[in-house]
C-alpha cells in the first residue's frame, strides 16, 4: 500500500511514517519543513519504501503530484500553534483551511479511497460536558486553531460525501512525546534553562487537560482507520487529566530543578493561560475503545516522559 503522509517531517506525522514504514508500506511525505525537520526521517533515508516530497500543500501541482499513487494519505500538516500571539488569523486560515482545500482537491481527482484528518479536541470549545463525546454539540471553538480545525472538518465531510472517498477524522487531546518542539512541556523547559530558580506559569495554575502520548496517539490513528462509515469521527486523548501546576512541578524535578519557585501569572478570563485556552479538556473515549484501542500512558506518565526528553534535549 503506497500512504501520502502530509506534514511527515513534523513531530507526529514522523512517528506516523516510522510505523508506517516499519509494517511494511510505500510511505511519502510531503512536508514544507516550516515546523518539521528531516532530522526525524534521517533513519528512513534512502529506504526502498520511504519518498521525500519538499513542497508545499498550498500548490496545487505539488498536491496532484505527491498523491499520484497513494491510496491512503494522513493529512497531519497544519500550523499547530494555539496561542494567537504564535499564529494569526492569516496563519490559520492558509496553512489549515486552504491547504486542506488544495489537498481535497487533488483527492477528489484521484484514486485515493481513504483520508485520515488529524483535528482537535479545541473544536468542542468550552464543552460543558466532561468527558465530551464525538457527539456533543453546538461546537463552538473559542481559539482560530480550533475554528480553522472545525472548518477543515467541514470540508473533509463535504467532499468525502460528494465524490464517494472514505474519511475519518480525529479530534486529538494535546499530544506530547519526543521530537515535540511547542507546547507546555517545551515552554517549561526552556524558561527553566533561562532561569533554574524560577519557573512562571500562565494562568491561575488550575487548567486541567488531557495528555496522549506520541505511540498511543499513533496507535489510535492506525485503529480507527479501520472504520467502514463514510465519514466516520473519533476523539482521539488519554482517560484523565492534569492540572498545569502539577505539569510544572513534574518538569521541574525531570529538569534537575526541583526547588525553582513556581509563580503564577493569574492569567485572563477566569484563569486562563491565554485568550482561547479551553480551561479544562477531558475527551470520552468509549467509541475508539470500543474498537480495542487503549492507551498505554495515562496523562501523567505521558507529560514525565516527554519531560525527561525534552530537559535531555533542550539542558
Amino acid at each position: 500500500m503506497r500512504v501520502l503522509v502530509t506534514g511527515g517531517a513534523g513531530f507526529i506525522g514522523s512517528h506516523l511514517v516510522d510505523r508506517l514504514v516499519t509494517e511494511g508500506n510505500n510511505v511519502r511525505v510531503l512536508d514544507n519543513l516550516a515546523s518539521g525537520s528531516l532530522d526525524n526521517l534521517r533513519q528512513w533515508e534512502g529506504h526502498h519504501n520511504f519518498e521525500f516530497f519538499r513542497g508545499d500543500l498550498l500548490d496545487h501541482e505539488i498536491a496532484k503530484r505527491a498523491l499520484d499513487g497513494c491510496s491512503q494519505v494522513y493529512h497531519m500538516a497544519a500550523n499547530p500553534e494555539v496561542q494567537a500571539s504564535k499564529a494569526g488569523p492569516e496563519d490559520h486560515f492558509r496553512q489549515n483551511i486552504e491547504a486542506t482545500y488544495s489537498l481535497l482537491e487533488a483527492v477528489r481527482s484521484s484514486e485515493a479511497e481513504l483520508l485520515i484528518f488529524a483535528s482537535s479536541s479545541t473544536v468542542y470549545g468550552d464543552a460543558e460536558v466532561l468527558p465530551t463525546p464525538e457527539g456533543f454539540g453546538p461546537l463552538v471553538p473559542i481559539s482560530l486553531y480550533g475554528g480553522s480545525k472545525l472548518a477543515c472538518e467541514a470540508l473533509i465531510s463535504a467532499y468525502a460525501s460528494m465524490y464517494g472517498f472514505k474519511a475519518v477524522i480525529y479530534r486529538l487531546a494535546n499530544v506530547v512525546g519526543p521530537r515535540s518542539n511547542h507546547g507546555v512541556v517545551w515552554d517549561f523547559v526552556g524558561k527553566l534553562r533561562g532561569n533554574p530558580n524560577k519557573l512562571e506559569v500562565l494562568g491561575d495554575g488550575s487548567q486541567s487537560k488531557s495528555y496522549l502520548y506520541v505511540s498511543d496517539c499513533v496507535e489510535g490513528l492506525l485503529k480507527g482507520a479501520e472504520s467502514g462509515e463514510q465519514v466516520d469521527i473519533y476523539n482521539l486523548g488519554s482517560d484523565d487529566r492534569v492540572t498545569v501546576l502539577e505539569i510544572a512541578k513534574i518538569v521541574r524535578n525531570a529538569a534537575g530543578c526541583p526547588d525553582a519557585q513556581i509563580t503564577l501569572t493569574g492569567g485572563v478570563d477566569g484563569g486562563r493561560g491565554w485568550k482561547g485556552d479551553v480551561k479544562y479538556m477531558q475527551l470520552d473515549m468509549r467509541k475508539l475503545r470500543s474498537t480495542g484501542w487503549t492507551p498505554r500512558h495515562n496523562s501523567v506518565e505521558a507529560i514525565r516522559l516527554t519531560a525527561e526528553n525534552v530537559a535531555r534535549v533542550r539542558l
